[in-house]
């Protein structure tokens, strides 16, 4: 079920303005797309957090607008803690979007009782998608990922009619057997500075000269 936001129209706009409504408890948002003019609207801030929290993708517009609508882009504060304008795209039923969905892993991998760890390589996918079959985020199963197994972008199993767009061959998620002490010991080694040759011939030709 899609998140509704109840919108108001806003006819004053600059930075006192902006800031008088998020002092009232609304942000500021405008909504354009498909030749149509721009819209400058104000949404209630408790519905803009729960609709960030679902992490909706697409959200029912009531109120000065009616009608459903695709989040193109969120800003937020400089801590990452508050949403300080939305961007809110037009789509039609018949159109695809490109968009980056997160990558949720589910299950737990049969190869973890193998003497395996699972790494989570890749958390996001570029995909084009109908515009009303776009999900809030792309689910893994990997209950039956076994030791040394992985599961490529091309193996996630995509919407409808949804088109790959990331490289099919990435690797988002495997299941490997942990480093031991002894591999993690070379590899401190193998990255620790390399000797300087010749520094002690320097020296000695350095001090004879001195006699000299």
């Amino acid at each position: 079920m899609r998140d509704s936001l109840t919108v108001s129209e806003r006819s004053e706009l600059g930075k006192l303005h902006v800031r008088r409504l998020r002092n009232q408890g609304k942000v500021p948002a405008i909504l354009y797309g498909h030749g149509e003019a721009n819209v400058n609207l104000a949404v209630p801030s408790e519905q803009v957090a729960l609709a960030v929290r679902h992490g909706s993708r697409l959200v029912d517009l009531n109120g000065a607008v009616n009608e459903t609508v695709l989040v193109r882009q969120v800003q937020w504060d400089a801590f990452g803690l508050h949403v300080l304008h939305l961007d809110f795209s037009r789509i039609s039923a018949d159109e695809s979007v490109d968009i980056v969905l997160p990558i949720e892993l589910k299950g737990a991998a049969i190869g973890t009782k193998e003497g395996g760890v699972i790494e989570h390589i890749k958390h996001e996918l570029r995909i084009r998608c109908p515009a009303l079959r776009i999900p809030e985020k792309l689910e893994v199963n990997i209950s039956a990922l076994h030791l040394d197994q992985a599961v490529t972008s091309g193996q996630v199993t995509l919407p409808e009619g949804a088109q790959l767009l990331t490289d099919a061959d990435e690797i988002v998620v495997h299941c490997i057997k942990p480093m031991v002490e002894d591999e993690l010991s070379t590899a401190a080694a193998e990255s620790g500075e390399p000797e300087v040759i010749g520094r002690k011939k320097e020296d000695a030709e350095g001090e004879g000269g001195d006699e000299e």
